[in-house]
Order: structure tokens, then sequence, then C-alpha cells
């Protein structure tokens, strides 16, 4: 395997990121960082790309930041992508982790930037920074209380202690379980059935639910009808109606 901290491969519209350091269990360095951000702008600029899968090589998907790189002077922060080159800014179109192992820490907060999760019946996930003093301070505390009840938010914050892949299921914060080594086929599979729909409408629809969280009421129709307007008014929002009506699957152009 490449010793490349990010590895990428395109696959028919969909871009698989790996995070390639299964020594040090994908531990987030400068390297990490910096390489995650080029693979999310590559995303983001590329048409042909539609959506992005993240993912962890060596049965890992994420241990957090590189405590030993941090103290040698590597910040495992990217421009205004912040930690691990996504957590503060992750990509315009769709993103889909796959998680085997342990996705920790700064591993979860990557987790919890994509906008799918699709987790080994085996893996982990929690925020331990409390037991050694720090903060969970890459979106992790601003997250989870937009995405599970309050109190879960707080047991997972305070106590520091893990949870199963079948506990977030349950609890909203994994989208689908797959056996222990077919996490990536899985988020594949999902990635698959976006792929069909529209990519402006996917990309407009992203941004919405992002956005909505900040909005009141008032905000939400005028924001919405902003960005969902030229949707509406695209060759794609015609040749979805023309398709339906002559009873075919749609060609979709990105315009």
């Amino acid at each position: 395997m490449s010793d490349e901290a990010i590895l990428t491969e395109d696959r028919d519209g969909i871009l698989i990121i790996t995070i390639n350091r299964p020594e040090a269990r994908n531990a987030v360095n400068g390297d990490v960082a910096s390489g995650m951000a080029e693979a999310l702008d590559r995303l983001d600029a590329d048409d042909d790309l539609r959506v992005g899968i993240v993912t962890g090589a060596g049965g890992y998907f994420s241990a957090g930041m590189d405590l030993k790189a941090f103290v040698q002077g590597q910040s495992p922060y990217a421009g205004d992508r912040g930690f691990g080159g996504i957590a503060q800014r992750s990509s315009r179109k769709p993103l889909v982790a796959a998680v085997e192992g342990f996705a920790l820490a700064g591993g979860f907060e990557i987790a919890l930037s994509c906008d799918l999760i699709v987790a080994s019946k085996e893996a982990r996930f929690g925020i331990p920074e409390v037991k050694r003093s720090l903060v969970a301070a890459a979106g992790a505390l601003l997250r989870l209380p937009n995405r599970i009840p309050y109190h879960l938010a707080m047991e997972l914050a305070l106590t520091g202690e893990p949870i199963g892949a079948e506990r977030a299921y349950e609890i909203g914060i994994v989208n689908r379980l797959a056996d222990p080594g077919s996490a990536l086929d899985a988020a594949i599979e999902l990635a698959q059935q976006l792929l069909k729909n529209a990519p402006l409408a996917l990309i407009a629809s992203k941004e919405i639910v992002q956005r909505a969280v900040d909005w009141s009421e008032e905000e939400g129709w005028a924001g919405q009808g902003e960005i969902s307007g030229p949707v509406f008014t695209s060759e794609d929002a015609r040749e979805g109606a023309t398709a339906f009506a002559e009873k075919r699957e749609p060609v979709w152009q990105g315009r």
C-alpha cells in the first residue's frame, strides 16, 4: 500500500477517500489534514464526481488527533476546512463515512462531518477527550445535540465512554449497519443509490438541510427558495419531468 497519508480512488462518480495511516490507527496529523482537504477540493470541483466516501485503512476508521505529531509541531488543521481537513467545512456534495473499528475523538468528529454513516457492527464511536482534560472541539459537541437527544449527547460528552455501532444505529448516529469488513461495500451501495438522483438537487438539498438548523422559519423559506430556485429552472429538472412522462430513466447533465 502507498505511504501517502490520504489515498483516493475514482469509482464511477464516487470518490473514495481513505485515511492511510494504519500503523497509527489512522490518527490525524498534518499530512492527513492537508491530503483530506485536497481530496475534498477535488470532489467539489470535478463535475464527474458526485458523491464522496471517507474511510480508513487497516480495519480502523480513525483514533483522532495524532498527539505525538501535535507535540512535534504538526497541525492537524487545514485552512478553513478545519480539523482533519474536513470538520469545519466538508464538501458541498454528499459524503458517506464507512466506519470499521474505532471512530474515536477526532475520528468520530470526522465521521460526524459526513452526511451519512455506514458502520461495521463491530465499530465503536466515542469522544473520550474529557478523560485527558481535553474538549471535543472539532465538531462533536456542536453537532451531536442537533442529531440525538440532549441527555444522550451529554452522556457521550461527559462520560467519555464509547458506544457500539448497534447503539449508535438505535439513537440515529449511524444510518446503516454492515457485517465486519464490509462497511465500505455497504457505503458504496448507498452512494450508488444517491448517484441515481440529480446532482444539482443533491447539492441543494444538502445545503438546505445543513443550514435549516440556524434559520428562523422566515429565513428558512427565503433561504430555501434562493437555493432551490435555480434547480427548478435547470435542464435537469426538465429532464426529470420528461423522463417521468416517458417512463424512462433520466440522464442527468448537472445543469
